[in-house]
Formats: C-alpha cells, structure tokens, sequence
C-alpha cells in the first residue's frame, strides 16, 4: 500500500480524447516530495522547450503534495503550471481551499492535460471515473455561474470545481483560474492556458480514503504544529486581518506602493486598511480545508459581495494606483474574481499607462479616450471590461505590461514594472533589500512567494547571528548577507510548494523546516525522508527549474529589478534614500547557489 500519496498519476490528451492512469512511483516522489516540485520536474523531464504556450502541445498540470487532506494544518493547496502565456517561461500559480484535497480523495497526485479540445470542455474527475464533457453552455459565464452550474448539473453540492472565467475565455495573458469562487490561480496566466485548451473547468468528487503510515507519530506531530500555530504571537492579527495587515505594516516603514511606486507613504491609508475593512465590511471570516487560522475574510457592500481581499489585490486597486475608495476596491475585487483577472497584473498596466500619462509620454487619445488619471474610478472600471473581453485598447492590455511597453516605446519601458514579464508584486524593494533579490531571481519572475524572506524585518539581531553568523540578516535595509538569507528561505518556499502549504504558516511564520518536514513526510508516507534527502530533492528541483528557465531564454541581464528600484532613491520616509544594489547581490547568490557568473549550474555545463 502506498501512503500519503494517492497512488496515481491522470493524464489526458483533450485532443484524441485519450486518459490513461498510471501509478505513483515512490522513488520518483523521493525526489521531488510532489505539488510544485513534482510539476517542475515533470515539465523539465517531457515539455518541449520551444512549444508555444498557446499551443496544444503545451502542457497544463495540476499536483497536490503527500499529505494534502490530511490532518496536517494547512495543507490544502493544489499546484497548476505550464509554460507561461504571459512570461513565456516557467509558469506556476498556487491556491486553497477544498479543491486539492478532494483531488486527492479522487486518487490523483498529478493531472497532466495536453491537447486541445475542438469544443468548450470541462473534465469530470469521480474516483476511476473521468469523463471530458461538453461546456458549450457554460463559455461565457463568470467563475461563480460556472461553478454553480457545474454542481446543479452533477446533483451534487459538494463537487469542488477549479474554473476560469471569460478572460481565460478571451487568453487574456494573465487570466486567472479559481476553486471556490475566490481562491485564485492567480499568477503566470494559467487561467489563459485553460482557455487555450479549451477548457473551462476541471470538476472533482473523491470517494476515497487517506491513509498514513504511522498513525500516532503523525497525529503527535500535526497536534504539535497546531499548538504552535495557536501559540504563534501573529495568530490573532492574522485571524482578523488576514494578508491585509500589510497595508498599514508596509505604509509604517515607507514601502507601499503609492501612486505606482512614486511614493512609499499613502497619506490616506486609514480609508484603505485592512482595520477598515473588518470593521466596515467583513462580515465572517473564512478558511481552507482543515486550517485552524480562518485569515480569510467575507465581505458585503451594497454593490458588491465575495472572499477576500487579500493584500496584494486590495493595495493594486487603492494606493498602487491613487485610489482612496474602499468600496470601490471590493467591488472590483469581486468583478476580478468573477471574470478571472489577475489583480497584480492588470493593476500594473493600469499604473504603468497613468504615470506615462502623467509624464507626458503618452495622452488619453492612445488609450481610446479614457481619462487615466490617478485613481479615476471609471476609467479603471470600463479598462477591466475592455480587458477582460479584449475590446478596443483592452487587446493590447490584455497582453501585459511588458508588452504594452514595447508596443508603445517611447521610454514607456522604464515604467514598466515587470521582471521577466510578470509584473511585480505591492511592496517596494527599496526599503526591503532581500526581497528585492527575490523578485529578481526568482522562477517565475516578479514574485516574492519563491523565498519571501521575511526575517529581514524582524530586527531578530542575535537570532539572525546564531542561525547564520550575519546580524545583518535581521536588518531589512542592509545588503550584508542577503543573498544566504535568500538562499535559505527559497528552500522553505520550495518545501512549502512542495508540501503543499500555505506559506503564511510554513514560512512567514517560520513553522516549516526540513528538519520537522522529513518527520511528518517518512510519518505520512512511510518513505525515508531525512533532512538530507529532503534538502537534495528541493535543490534538485530549484536547479531544474533554473535550467528550464535558460532553455526558455533566461539570462544574468534578465536577472535585475526595473530602473527605478535600482537608480531612484526613495524620497521619504523610514526607507528615505535607498535602493537595491541588485547587481552585487545576485552575484553573491550566484556563489552560494555554486553556479557560475552566467547562473548556469555547474552540472550544466
């Protein structure tokens, strides 16, 4: 009997019609523990590297980790990646909910789609029944008709449905896929990959059973993690706040993004808060399957209702781009949820055309007449429509940032905040120097969840000694040592990945470590993961996504943050005067990760 894992891997070919189960291989997972890493590697492994994202040939996979709905907290995330639409390299995007573990209840580890359907589909997955059905009457409805519609027509509430909306329809380059309504695929654009297969949904009813191999020793530890969870000092501003917290924390020290990264300091960030909006507007709180933390939030307005916010969609819709309107970023917030927009990156065009406006480099007249100013309501509400239906200037903002600049020109590049193609996250790098390294190496490109090292703002000094022999480490607007910290939690990031967790448990609040990891996984599983295995299979796949990434065409240069994070200092505040030496710290990454000054892998060359 194989534990932990559910015993087999679906693929299918939306094409030929063709589905074929194979059975989990444990010395396979051995080497890549399963969610992130098990997708990574099978990519490298099978996908070829010139295929175009749009293609058929492209892959789309969904994995879930060893110990998805099981007791362990937190553990509820299912993994979807392919080869980006928007960035055209490695893509990935990560969420809750109850999805991942009814996948694994259905017996599935992995799904690998490929194909193209010659009609809107959607795949039914019961058990050892899999079934691709018709969903012509479904195109053209938003994520949460589509779920509902899913689940009347099955006579079955409790089908747990990942979904796209109609900009994943359109291939809008940064749509989004959704389970539960509101938990979001929501980076790379795996939801225009779906579209590109013609696919609209991927529906799921498991009927089996989860076993462990070692019953007490995993309950003894999983009891251990929801003790200290419990006893964490940020459990009780998570449970109210959730990920919204950030708006007041990043505004105390001079980092969140005002006026597209103008400024670090919003002047009106009361109206927009968090506290604000638990005090206005939510109205319960909500949670993954089996989490004991419940950070999410429900909201209710008289215009709009939906899960969520979470930080980086409410600061994308109010100071990221001038906005003082809180009702107004919850009504948007529940259109992007709907429609299956990426809130990080449609906000980044959005900033990126207003502060070209505002410089004088572009006019309304390029933007089909629409007034983009600092927080104009209606120009952002009818530029969503246009994207999400590809109308007008929409089409060319529905590619991206990346390539509204070039398409523009002008010096338009340089507002442009983007690394790799995907738009960069709400938190200036200035004033938090290792997160700034972060979205410059990262995988995926400008993203902080592939180390998201939050130890730099602790102040945690003697910690920071003991545990790396740098104080620095501990000092979020020092370089000194950075690159180690990087190094480190990119690791815990992977494990999280991996594990399929949810990071705000496993690594902002520092619960996960390969050390507890290898004694829950040889507990669950029954295999022999030790510490040292464990930290072999995250280095493997780190090394392989890295060497996936320069077949695609990644390179040093490409290594970096946009201009102004580098050459423009900030100009006030806690982080007044700094920037990102990213070029040094990068070389320094480079040496700790043993590759050489190109960033290839030894094993490489």
């Amino acid at each position: 009997m194989l534990y932990g894992y559910s015993g087999h891997i679906l693929r299918v070919d939306l094409e030929s019609g063709r589905i074929v189960r194979e059975k989990t291989d444990p010395q396979y997972m051995l080497k890549v523990i399963g969610g992130r890493g098990l997708n990574s590697m099978r990519m490298y492994e099978e996908l070829d590297r010139h295929v175009d994202p749009l293609s058929p040939e492209n892959m789309l996979l969904l994995a879930v980790g060893p110990l998805t709905g099981t007791l362990l907290s937190s553990s509820a995330y299912t993994t979807i990646s392919g080869k980006s639409p928007l960035t055209g390299i490695l893509g990935d995007s990560a969420a809750g909910g109850y999805f991942g573990p009814e996948l694994k209840l259905a017996g599935y580890d992995q799904v690998i789609i490929t194909g193209r359907a010659d009609k809107p589909c959607y795949l039914l997955i019961t058990n050892d029944n899999v079934e691709i059905r018709n969903a012509s009457h479904l195109w053209g409805k938003d994520i949460w008709q589509t779920t509902a519609a899913i689940r009347k027509e099955l006579g079955d509430i409790a089908v747990q449905v990942a979904a796209i909306g109609p900009a994943g329809e359109n291939l809008v380059k940064f749509a989004t896929v959704a389970c539960n309504n509101s938990r979001m695929f929501g980076r790379t654009g795996m939801g225009c990959l779906f579209g590109s297969k013609n696919l609209k949904a991927i529906a799921v009813r498991g009927k089996g059973r989860l076993r462990v191999a070692d019953t007490l020793k995993y309950a003894e530890l999983c009891n251990q993690l929801d003790q200290r969870i419990l006893e964490h000092p940020e459990y009780d501003k998570r449970n109210a706040l959730g990920s919204t917290q950030l708006i007041t924390a990043l505004n105390n020290i001079g980092i969140l993004p005002t006026n597209h990264f103008q400024k670090g300091i919003c002047d009106y960030v009361d109206k927009i808060s968090g506290e604000t909006l638990a005090k206005k507007y939510k109205v319960k709180n909500k949670s993954c399957f089996n989490c004991n933390i419940h950070c999410s939030r429900y909201f209710i307005t008289k215009e709009a209702e939906g899960e969520g916010p979470e930080f980086e969609t409410l600061c994308s819709y109010t100071s990221r781009l001038g906005n003082k309107d809180l009702k107004f970023a919850l009504k948007i917030t529940s259109y992007l949820n709907r429609m299956g927009v990426d809130s990080l990156s449609s906000g980044e065009t959005m900033g990126w055309a207003m502060e070209c406006i505002q410089h004088g480099l572009l006019s309304k007249e390029d933007f089909d007449g629409l007034d983009l100013r600092w927080g104009n309501k209606k120009a952002i509400e009818k530029l969503l429509d246009m994207i999400v239906h590809r109308r007008g200037i929409g089409d060319a903002f529905a590619e991206g940032t990346r390539s509204l600049a070039q398409r523009f020109g002008k010096g338009t590049e340089k507002y442009a905040f983007h690394i790799k193609g995907l738009d960069m996250i709400c938190g200036d790098p200035r004033g938090i120097k290792a997160f700034g390294l972060t979205y410059a190496i990262a995988s995926r490109g400008g993203d902080h969840l592939r180390a998201e090292p939050f130890f730099e703002l602790t102040q945690r000094f003697d910690e920071a000694e003991r545990r790396w022999g740098i104080r620095e480490i501990a000092d979020r607007l020092a370089v000194k040592g950075k690159a180690v910290l990087v190094e480190y939690t990119e690791r815990l990031a992977l494990l999280t990945d991996c594990m399929t967790m949810c990071k705000n448990i496993g690594l902002s609040m520092d619960l996960m470590n390969p050390e507890f990891a290898s004694q829950l996984l040889t507990a669950g599983t029954g295999l022999r993961f030790t510490p040292e295995r464990v930290n072999d299979a995250l280095n493997n796949v780190i090394e392989k996504e890295r060497l996936i990434n320069i077949d695609f065409g990644i390179d040093p240069s490409q290594d970096t943050l946009p201009h102004r994070f580098v050459h423009e200092p900030l100009k006030e505040g806690p982080s007044k005067g700094h920037v990102v030496p990213i070029q040094q710290m990068v070389k320094e990454y480079y040496k700790l990760k043993g590759w050489d000054e190109r960033g290839i892998p030894q094993r490489k060359k």
